[in-house]
């Protein structure tokens, strides 16, 4: 089991951004949602900003949302169109969309300024199926490693399915004592009751796959989640349905906040079976709310110290934990 100290304050948030977030393929959002020049996805990962923007050639790029001059923003965090140049919000300085220092205001040769050292920090950027991920480390292995056992599993045939809905709740609990309540089973019983009318809850099995976890339960008749559940370390769900796949974001927006970001990819002749969807998921989030709140709060009381896991279901989560420590113990 992992320190309890290790889910709470302002030090292990700092550690875990610097040994886990900044170093792992984070998910910043669909390539439909840039279409044109200009158009860009801004957000924090790992508590550094971070834009995606559709150049004019039409290749995207990712960069630190962090001028060169006084580390100003470059644009608010959300979705929305810079132009053709990124221009600082705070002293003007502008970038062209590769990332090059254009214009300096009043910054002359004759002072020994040059703009080739003042591009904007690069961030990689891949893509698979349309999904942009972005990782902090520059010599972090491909995309494709990490995604090969969700891709072996996952046919493509729903890469066309547009985003068709944006959800997202905060939770004040710390954001890996969410990600261990994703990855068992152990609680749906008690959780979410419900869930037995649409899977065989008894049936359920998690499975680790290389940095993949899946789950899996026996779907009933007309079952509405049953289908691909796979999470992909350290922070990202990928559930897949019979017409459409969800992708949940899991960010630590502080040390006992975490915020879930729902993207919804659905046929658009479905519109019922999303409906049905939306409500399932919105009570399983607010039942998962409830009781991560509740095991936040009992350890932040510091009573708890440590635990057991259950061998036969919470495997899941005794790979995240060996995982998070030997990610907190390197250099």
């Amino acid at each position: 089991m992992l320190s309890v100290d290790l889910y709470r304050g302002e030090d292990a948030l700092r550690r875990d951004r610097e040994r886990v977030l900044r170093r792992t393929w984070q998910f910043m959002g669909h390539d439909s949602q840039t279409p044109a020049t200009g158009d860009y996805l801004a957000d924090v990962i790992g508590g550094a900003p971070v834009v995606v923007v559709r150049k004019a050639d039409g290749e995207i790029a990712a960069f630190h949302n962090v001028c060169r001059h006084r580390a100003g923003a470059l644009v608010a965090d959300g979705a929305g169109n810079c132009g053709e140049a990124f221009t600082c919000r705070y002293h003007g300085w502008r970038y062209a969309l590769d990332g090059r220092l254009r214009n300096a205001i009043d910054f002359g040769a004759s002072e020994g300024f040059d703009p080739r050292n003042y591009g904007l920090f690069p961030v990689r950027l891949e893509a698979w199926r349309g999904l942009l991920f972005v990782n902090l480390d520059l010599e972090a292995s491909p995309l494709a490693n990490l995604i090969a056992p969700l891709a072996a599993r996952w046919p493509d045939g729903q890469a066309a399915f547009p985003l068709t809905e944006r959800r997202s709740h905060r939770i004040a609990c710390n954001w890996k004592t969410y990600v261990e309540n994703y990855l068992e089973g152990y609680h749906l019983p008690m959780v979410h009751p419900e869930f037995d009318a649409d899977v065989v809850v008894a049936g359920y099995r998690t499975e680790v796959v290389d940095r993949v976890i899946f789950a899996s339960a026996p779907p009933r008749d007309a079952s509405v989640y049953g289908g691909l559940w796979g999470w992909l370390w350290p922070n990202l769900g990928v559930n897949v349905y019979r017409h459409g796949y969800m992708i949940e974001r899991m960010t630590a927006v502080g040390p006992t906040e975490t915020r879930l970001d729902y993207f919804y990819f659905f046929d658009p002749a479905r519109t019922a079976e999303l409906a049905a969807m939306l409500k399932v998921s919105d009570l399983v989030t607010a039942q998962d709310l409830q009781v991560c709140e509740e095991v936040q709060r009992n350890l932040e009381a510091g009573i708890y110290r440590g635990g057991v896991l259950s061998p036969k279901h919470e495997n899941g989560v005794g790979w995240f934990q060996d995982r998070i420590e030997g990610a907190l113990s390197s250099v």
